[in-house]
């Protein structure tokens, strides 16, 4: 079939209505993949071209004028930098340079800033599916990129794009399973003693420290709830004298167009907010994104960010929590090591070479440490 191929670099030659009809048609889509959650990033200035995210997404089209429908489309961004990934090419990109070349700009297909698993190859069939990634193909050979990458794609993606040539990256990440826990003891019954003793140890100390816990809903969420919030996550980047991706502005937009997928949690102690936790979920997959502290209590980041959330997970029946980039300690809290993917194709063949002997490597070793955290897994036997 023919399509109409486009580079679009605003979801408003799109329109919402049509991109989130193509979302809603993946498999396993999630809510990162939103019109509303793109656009607040891209509208607040988070992730643009003056921040380094030029948007170029490429859209297929079927049919003609007025009756032309959104039958595929890849979310994908021009890079001037590796900020905000968590798929990291830092070591490739000083290579790059020690030869005298250049590696940025570079195509990235990846939601800025969010380490989650999701269709990256959106299509309406498999057919459509193969024709856009033809046109990716096609696109990077085109441009003037020394490489294209794309983040976090489901394993079956993954695969379609090591068939067209795209040299595959595995990665570690660590989510918690719902066995239908009746509450949070349950829960914790299915733990090692030692594991069970040192969260009921945690919890205590949160609640001997004089610290409540509320957990606000999207839709219940005042604007001086998302200005605590955005306090909270600030403090926190600059105490650990980093700068922060996102703002309030991103956090405002979020909050007013996607209260459903949105979870609050804020600790206060003698009456006065001293943290937040910020949560995304769907019906089936709770997400942990961001956190900030105002004011420092021993393990209340655990409650508020892992705990508080948990509960949540079993009261509504959410299958999977996923913990975000890295956390090894995520396990002692009975979150599994589960694998990612990235699929990498670069321009120039001695990289490629390279960087395709570095990732047989590297991948081995992801494999054999795979196996062994499941051995040390925290779960009674």
């Amino acid at each position: 079939m023919n399509y109409r191929t486009h580079i679009v670099s605003s979801l408003s030659e799109i329109g919402r209505e049509a991109w989130d009809a193509l979302v809603a048609a993946q498999e396993r889509p999630n809510p990162f993949l939103s019109f509303a959650f793109l656009d607040a990033l891209h509208a607040s200035g988070s992730a643009c071209a003056e921040s380094g995210w030029q948007p170029q997404f490429i859209v297929l089209y079927e049919g003609e004028g007025d009756a032309a429908t959104l039958a595929a489309a890849l979310p994908m961004y021009v890079k001037m930098h590796s900020y905000g990934e968590y798929v990291f090419d830092w070591a490739w990109a000083e290579a790059y340079e020690r030869n005298g070349l250049d590696y940025y700009p570079k195509l990235l297909s990846a939601i800025p800033f969010t380490p989650v698993t999701g269709p990256r190859l959106m299509a309406v069939d498999a057919r459509t599916r193969a024709a856009l990634l033809e046109v990716l193909v096609a696109t990077q050979q085109a441009s003037p990129v020394s490489s294209t990458h794309i983040l976090y794609p489901p394993e079956e993606q993954a695969q379609l794009l090591a068939d067209a040539g795209y040299m595959l990256r595995s990665g570690v990440q660590f989510h918690w399973l719902n066995q239908g826990y009746r509450d949070f003891d349950a829960f914790l019954a299915t733990l090692e003693q030692k594991k069970r003793k040192n969260i009921r140890a945690e919890r205590r100390k949160v609640r001997e420290a004089g610290v409540t816990m509320r957990r606000v809903r999207g839709v219940d969420a005042t604007d001086a709830d998302w200005r605590l919030f955005n306090r909270c996550y600030r403090h926190t980047y600059a105490a650990h004298r980093s700068t922060p991706y996102l703002n309030l502005d991103f956090f405002q937009r979020i909050g007013r167009d996607m209260p459903a997928n949105i979870l609050l949690v804020i600790a206060e102690r003698d009456g006065a907010p001293i943290a937040a936790a910020l949560v995304i979920h769907s019906d089936q997959v709770l997400y942990g994104r961001y956190w900030g502290e105002l004011e420092h209590v021993p393990c209340l980041h655990f409650e508020a960010a892992y705990y508080q959330p948990l509960e949540f997970c079993i009261e509504q029946g959410i299958a999977v929590f996923e913990g975000g980039a890295q956390g090894e300690h995520k396990m002692a809290r009975g979150f599994l090591p589960t694998r990612t993917w990235s699929a990498h194709w670069l321009a120039h063949p001695a990289f490629a070479d390279a960087i395709e002997r570095f990732l047989e490597r590297e991948n081995g070793g992801i494999d054999d440490y795979i196996d062994e955290l499941t051995d040390r897994s925290p779960f009674r036997p």
